[in-house]
């Protein structure tokens, strides 16, 4: 390499400064930019060492802006980029999953797309967690290597384990430590709370194993990854020193002179907390890396800078809570922002199912095609009930439509934000989604009767949309408030609207022959209703049982409308030549839907009855 120029966003963070700082004392031919919005977490006192220096330059601003990370690519000439920004402590991704996912996916998103529109990039290094493989059992003594199958467990987890097509290198490491670091993080707080004399909080019981690397240790690894690895390959960096969170406590209160029995107190654990991640480095190291810095050495160099700089930060209180939250920040009105309809009713009463309830509907999505049907439905029962005037992506504009209403027995359509809202005022949210994440396959073959059951993992990735609708499926299940229906090529009475898959697919020269799962408005909204009455809870197959092909919908359509409509079939060979991006076939299995409404018809009774039937011409 002559001359590289490397973007590396979320400098004044912990591990990307001390990358940074490497960097540009080792490669003083490298002209660095450093793009951070400045998050809580962040510190410009970081990089101070870095600001005097000619090849380093900082912008203040959020990688989820388009527009500024497309100037500074073709401005300041880029040609790689190692994407450290990130919301990556787990205790807030709990507490708020939105965040993690604005940042950790819509942000990488937004990195990438500029990427491809700028053509500049020859080197985008993307940095990710071992949390994306899962738990590691805790008899091996095999680290889970760069193949092994991606298992993430918790909403940050889950948001690192993305991919996409570009000269991406991944890497995957274990929990780094060292000065600089936010002290949310387990050695920086439990530092910090012994030097004011204050106990160790410790999740569970302490047994947890965790590896820890020193930041030192790391940077080195990101030089050796910048310039050594290979393009399209995942590099672990790992450790093979593992401690508990309980000797970590001990350690830090021996530093200290601390009595560990007098000083460690124990907390209610994590929803989900790994026992172990545990990582094969030999890729790595084959590269020509190794890890210098011993955990006492390391450890003691960490304690020392924390005793010189306790003030480093503001106020920190909150970060030094044992299970700290990210107060409610004000996201950015981005409007590529994807947003999910959904319905919310309140928790406490949502079980009343008499029709005396009192429930009042805050529905978002007026001007889309379920949103309407269910203001429809509301003014045709006599359902007191509201339009959100609020966008979805601003939860301060949701909380004013929340509080407009004086009783919060609401159906609303959202997504993160509005299930975060919605838990935190004890809501029942009902997000209507989508079943278009699954195709048939072996265990689940065209013509079978075998349908995807509503624990089965999503195998369908051949749209952007069904990846992002799967993963915002995944997220939600972190939420206990959530109840999502998986909607599929829905159908209904209106003939003449657009959206009605019986309406486009009569429109079409020529169409596939395949049967599907399918979704009859006219009786399953009212089905969604009385749901949420139920209080109904987790993830549904919103569709009516059975399944029915595209023909004998046609056939239908000719026999109570049109009896002159005639059509054609592609097979699947000439619709792939015409169809960018692939479809989704598949049979859901709606059973669970069934034994809770015995009454629902079948899809074909249901398409006659509800659609053909009301609209009989010949």
């Amino acid at each position: 390499m002559l001359r590289k120029r490397s973007s590396l966003p979320a400098q004044p963070d912990f591990i990307a400064s001390h990358v940074t700082r490497r960097l540009i004392k080792d490669y003083p031919d490298y002209s660095i930019v450093a793009l951070d919005k400045l998050d809580y977490c962040s510190n410009l006192k970081n990089l101070a060492a870095c600001r005097g220096s000619p090849n380093f330059k900082f912008v203040k601003g959020d990688i989820a802006c388009a527009d500024l990370v497309n100037h500074l690519l073709i401005a300041e000439d880029i040609d790689t980029i190692m994407h450290f920004a990130a919301q990556t402590h787990v205790d807030n991704s709990f507490g708020n999953s939105f965040e993690f996912t604005t940042n950790n996916i819509y942000g990488t998103h937004v990195l990438l797309e500029a990427c491809k529109v700028t053509k500049k990039i020859k080197r985008f290094i993307h940095v990710s967690t071992d949390e994306v493989y899962g738990e590691t059992d805790m008899e091996t003594d095999i680290g889970n290597p760069e193949a092994s199958q991606l298992l993430p467990t918790n909403p940050y987890s889950a948001t690192k384990a993305g991919s996409y097509g570009l000269p991406i290198i991944t890497t995957r490491g274990n929990n780094v430590y060292g000065p600089n670091q936010y002290p949310e993080k387990l050695i920086p707080k439990f530092i910090l709370l012994a030097l004011k004399g204050e106990q160790l909080p410790i999740h569970g019981d302490g047994s947890n194993v965790r590896s820890f690397l020193y930041c030192e240790d790391v940077a080195e690894a990101f030089d050796v990854i910048l310039h050594k690895g290979a393009i399209g390959h995942v590099y672990n960096i790992g450790t093979k020193k593992e401690r508990r969170v309980l000797d970590v406590a001990e350690d830090i209160c021996n530093l200290y002179g601390l009595d560990p029995e007098k000083s460690i107190s124990y907390v209610q654990d994590r929803p989900f907390n790994d026992h172990r991640y545990f990582l094969d480095d030999q890729k790595l190291k084959m590269l020509g890396w190794q890890e210098s810095t011993p955990w006492e050495a390391g450890l003691k160099m960490t304690m020392e800078w924390y005793t010189k700089n306790p003030d480093w930060w503001d106020d920190i209180s909150a970060a030094l809570h044992p299970h700290p939250r990210l107060s409610m920040i004000s996201h950015s009105n981005d409007d590529s922002w994807m947003s999910q309809k959904g319905l919310v009713s309140d928790a406490k009463e949502a079980g009343k199912s008499d029709g005396s309830s009192g429930l009042k509907f805050l529905i978002y999505g007026k001007t889309g095609w379920i949103g309407g049907l269910l203001g429809k439905l509301c003014k045709d029962g006599g359902i007191p009930f509201e339009y959100g005037q609020g966008r979805l992506e601003d939860r301060m504009s949701i909380l004013r439509d929340i509080e407009k209403v004086e009783t919060i027995r609401t159906n609303v359509g959202g997504t993160l934000t509005l299930a975060d809202v919605c838990k935190e005022h004890d809501l029942l949210m009902m997000n209507f989604a989508t079943g278009c994440i699954f195709e048939y396959d072996q265990d689940h073959q065209e013509g079978s009767g075998i349908g995807f059951k509503e624990e089965d993992k999503p195998n369908f990735t051949g749209s952007f949309y069904s990846k992002t609708k799967a993963m915002v499926e995944e997220l939600l299940r972190e939420y206990e408030n959530v109840c999502t229906l998986r909607v599929r090529m829905p159908i209904s009475s209106d003939l003449s609207n657009p959206r009605n898959f019986i309406t486009k697919i009569t429109r079409y020269s020529k169409v596939v022959n395949i049967p599907n799962s399918m979704t009859v408005l006219d009786e399953l909204l009212p089905i969604s209703i009385e749901m949420a009455k139920r209080n109904c809870r987790g993830i549904w197959n919103f569709t009516n049982p059975g399944v029915v092909s595209h023909n004998e919908i046609l056939e239908m359509y000719r026999d109570y409308i049109d009896p002159e409509f005639k059509w054609m079939n592609f097979d699947l060979e000439e619709q792939a030549k015409v169809i960018v991006a692939p479809r989704s076939n598949n049979e859901l299995d709606a059973t669970k839907l069934k034994n809770e409404f015995p009454e629902m018809l079948s899809i074909k009774e249901s398409i006659l009855e509800h659609v053909f039937k009301p609209n009989r011409k010949t």
